[in-house]
């Protein structure tokens, strides 16, 4: 079993809950993982990348001068790709990058970054999360105690010698992926102008989007819908012999 941390919005801990391994995949399989990102990145890709070739560019195809006589190395057209403004020898031409893997396989990589997450302790609960009104500085408010209750404190710093200046240290970007149960205008609206905030619905989870993110904060709703949704693939899918 993985114990889960909860945590109220005060970033107070609360409590534990915890989660069967065998719900989300029971192990992490880091190749299927490696495959079903690159998928997932090779789709997005728009493939609009395109050169001129050397019958596409401009300029006469008349060979420069003749062959012998000049003293000059041989040439042939000005279009050939080692003259300037010459065409590009093989250049990328716009082509389509997606593919697809199976469904099973790709349900399996989602179940399996969730588990990655839960197992490297970078996943916490959220006791519950509702907002009345779209207020950013409510969502700020909650990520910063978040962020206080699961980082490690800093270790005291020693003073810099006398007459020489203090170096300043690199301010660690943290990201952020927050699952909810389901579409919530107010939660949405609120934290879509923060850096490094995420916030999406459980249903919606890819193995990418989980993956990017360094934290992963689920409400108590969320991870249940998680589970339900893990549940039912499960019994939907075909026994293998």
């Amino acid at each position: 079993m993985v114990t889960l941390n909860v945590y109220n919005r005060q970033g107070e801990s609360v409590g534990t809950v915890d989660v069967d391994p065998a719900e989300f995949g029971g192990k992490v399989n880091k190749q299927l993982l490696h495959d079903v990102v690159l998928q997932y990145l090779a789709n997005q890709r728009a493939g609009t990348h395109s050169t001129k070739r050397r019958g596409e560019v401009a300029g006469s195809t008349k060979k420069l001068f003749r062959q012998k006589g000049t003293g000059n190395a041989r040439a042939g057209t000005r279009r050939t790709n080692k003259r300037k403004g010459g065409g590009t020898a093989k250049g990328p031409k716009p082509r389509d990058y997606e593919y697809h893997m199976p469904k099973r396989m790709v349900r399996a990589a989602t179940r399996m970054a969730i588990l990655s997450k839960f197992q490297d302790n970078e996943a916490l609960i959220l006791d519950d999360l509702s907002l009345p009104e779209v207020k950013t500085k409510q969502v700020v408010g909650l990520m910063q105690s978040l962020a206080k209750a699961v980082e490690p404190k800093p270790a005291a710093e020693t003073p810099a010698p006398e007459g020489e200046q203090k170096p300043r240290k690199k301010k660690k970007r943290m990201t952020w992926l927050l699952g909810l149960p389901g579409y919530d205008k107010n939660i949405y609206l609120s934290a879509r102008n923060i850096d490094g905030l995420e916030v999406m619905p459980a249903d919606q989870f890819n193995a990418y989007t989980v993956l990017k993110q360094k934290r992963l904060v689920l409400t108590r709703a969320a991870l249940e819908a998680l589970r339900k949704k893990d549940g039912a693939e499960k019994a939907a899918a075909p026994e293998t012999k």
